[in-house]
């Protein structure tokens, strides 16, 4: 039974569904691409301004600076909510989204945040973040504002982290939880993720995953064979060697004929299965998974093997891969004419692994693979 108090909220939310919407469109008007800089300190200063809307007493906006890796981080967004509770919970965002590669492939403009009836929902409000991450976030920081309302408080402390390099593997964040550590440690718990399905039921997040991105190249220069300094004429290829068909045997090797396995020795090695404590989570999870509705909203002709529900849960949780995310050398504009022999390829892909396993430790097993299989030019 929902209690009077939660049934005033949800009153609240519903009297005030429009001002709700209409922020939302503001934030996805606002953009802010990671990869690119593009609007991201003055989607920062946005991100903040919603944070002391609610009440949040203490918001800044922290300039990382530069990372471990070299480049410089984009600010993370930071709110503090005394709510005078016993319990202190950290809510993660993120306000960065990817870029806009093709314009012409939306229904509608993606900083439009418009709203148009589209099956199978009355109304969809497309826009770039709209589903990751705006909206959800969105409505979590409404939900928060109406809660506080009709109650006049929160039932917990926040801490509020909210990052801009999500979309180029959290380069800054890493440095401002290091540097936050013992603050951060504070906390009773983590709220990561708040999606629902298309019936509008949330969806447990069991975990994390680890996400190791890599870029794998090929030339002619490093191969001492082939074109050397530049892509030559594609007749040559008669006599001539190729780092383009070298690359797509290197990739070959990787994993087997499906490319479902990983073929990289010792990558299954330190993987953990579920724990007891988990495997009563999936059970229950397993009642909220609708295999159809997850295949059609993908869009997808189905899933690896034609995997049940329960292997697939499993898979998704447990399992490990080395996605190929795109390739490219040589002509590769739709419609180009021409007969070239590309110098050399580049490939990226996308490595998920589970705990236990370590990013680091893979890349060097991935190197060993390469060497062993004949590829140490591959870069």
């Amino acid at each position: 039974m929902v209690s009077q108090e939660l049934q005033k909220i949800y009153a609240h939310i519903d009297e005030n569904v429009e001002e709700h919407v209409a922020k939302l469109q503001e934030w996805i008007r606002q953009p802010s691409v990671s990869n690119t800089g593009e609007g991201i300190w003055d989607c920062a200063e946005l991100t903040r301004r919603y944070f002391e809307e609610i009440g949040c007493q203490r918001t800044e906006i922290v300039d990382v600076g530069t990372t471990e890796w070299g480049a410089k981080g984009n600010p993370v967004v930071y709110a503090e909510y005394d709510a005078g509770a016993p319990l202190t919970v950290i809510l993660y965002m993120m306000y960065d989204t990817m870029p806009i590669f093709d314009v012409n492939a939306w229904s509608s403009h993606p900083y439009g945040a418009n709203i148009r009836e589209q099956a199978p929902f009355k109304n969809v409000m497309i826009g770039r973040g709209a589903v990751n991450s705006k909206g959800p976030q969105m409505a979590m920081i409404n939900s928060l504002a109406s809660i506080r309302a009709v109650t006049g408080n929160l039932p917990v402390n926040l801490f509020i982290i909210a990052e801009g390099d999500e979309e180029r593997m959290s380069i800054g964040l890493r440095k401002f939880v290091f540097e936050r550590k013992e603050r951060l440690s504070e906390a009773d718990c983590m709220l990561g993720f708040g999606r629902q399905n298309g019936r509008g039921i949330a969806i447990p997040h069991n975990g994390s995953e680890g996400c190791v991105y890599i870029e794998l190249e090929t030339s002619g220069a490093n191969w001492g064979k082939g074109p050397m300094a530049g892509p030559i004429h594609g007749g040559y290829k008669r006599t001539v060697d190729s780092p383009a068909w070298r690359h797509i045997k290197m990739l070959s090797t990787l994993v087997d004929q499906s490319g479902n396995k990983i073929l990289v020795d010792g990558w299954y090695d330190s993987m953990e299965g579920p724990k007891e404590e988990d495997k009563s989570l999936i059970e229950k999870t397993l009642k909220l998974v609708n295999m159809d509705a997850s295949i059609a909203n993908l869009g997808i002709g189905g899933f690896i093997d034609g995997l049940d529900s329960r292997s697939m849960l499993m898979q998704a949780l447990y399992g490990t891969s080395i996605n190929l995310d795109g390739i490219w050398g040589g002509l590769t504009e739709p419609g180009t004419a021409g007969s070239i022999m590309p110098d050399k390829v580049t490939s990226k892909h996308n490595c998920r692994y589970v705990p236990n396993q370590d990013g680091p430790d893979l890349m060097k097993k991935l190197r060993l693979h390469l060497d062993k299989h004949g590829y140490p030019d591959v870069t």
